[in-house]
């Protein structure tokens, strides 16, 4: 069943998200070569936690296994999501997307980004922007009376068209008091197909784009996805409502890029 939200649980869920935002850049400013994934999500927690919040990842269920034992979700090189924080230093040419979700005032907060640790070669900073720039080219088909296969038409088109391969077995979702609602939201589809987008529906656009091929493989600890052939993939994510001709980005990646900008002066 799909929920539309009222302004005020839209602006709830807001407060949530910009959270989320808020986290990320704390970890961007730790981001380099000799962090461990377990020391990003030690501090991602606590922050979470100082702010009034909880972090949703933390004891997911997972149906294939054991709860999620993190706070954040940190999927590095050919890992494409749900990657555990572990005790592996990050290296120079490394890239390390970051899922983070909160849960403030009832309501939800999800939002990922895809972080370089050092210099990363550019093929691999080519799929970066173009990951990102699909995040946007379907966040521009999240309007009222459109569809949902508008949004995963776009975000496929944008990504194949420069010749990467867009993963089909992970996607977004609706979000609000569950992290996880209906309708779930496809990279990929038909113009004009799926559910009709309405005001005040709240989804979670997330594109997975792989460098080489799309298929992918779970690995034993039955929660990290990497790509089968080991190469990279990148993962970017906001949480949107819906809107009258424009869509509501509820999360924000200029916390995050105010952080960068400084890294690099």
């Amino acid at each position: 069943m799909i929920f539309l939200k009222t302004d005020d649980e839209i602006e709830l869920l807001r407060q949530s998200n910009l959270l989320v935002g808020k986290t990320l850049a704390e970890l961007a400013k730790l981001i380099k070569p000799g962090v461990t994934t377990k020391q990003l999500d030690k501090v991602a927690e606590e922050y979470i936690r100082d702010h009034g919040a909880v972090p949703t990842f933390k004891g997911f269920p997972n149906p294939y296994g054991g709860p999620f034992p993190g706070s954040i979700c940190t999927s590095v090189n050919e890992q494409v999501v749900h990657g555990i924080p572990n005790d592996i230093p990050l290296k120079e040419g490394d890239i390390i997307s970051v899922d983070c979700g909160t849960y403030m005032n009832g309501y939800c907060g999800d939002s990922a980004y895809t972080f370089c640790v050092g210099e990363v070669a550019p093929e691999i900073v080519a799929l970066l922007k173009t990951t990102k720039e699909a995040l946007y080219k379907g966040i521009e088909n999240a309007v009222h009376g459109k569809r949902l296969g508008d949004i995963g038409y776009a975000i496929q088109q944008h990504c194949e068209a420069q010749s990467y391969e867009v993963v089909r077995e992970f996607v977004g979702h609706g979000i609000g008091k569950e992290m996880h609602e209906d309708p779930p939201v496809p990279n990929y589809g038909k113009r004009g197909t799926g559910t009709l987008l309405k005001k005040g529906m709240c989804i979670a656009i997330e594109p997975m784009i792989t460098l080489g091929s799309r298929k992918i493989v779970m690995e034993n600890d039955r929660w990290t996805v990497r790509t089968m052939d080991r190469k990279c993939a990148a993962h970017f994510e906001h949480t949107v409502a819906v809107g009258l001709g424009k869509a509501d980005i509820l999360s924000s990646f200029d916390y995050i890029e105010e952080v960068l900008k400084n890294k690099e002066n």
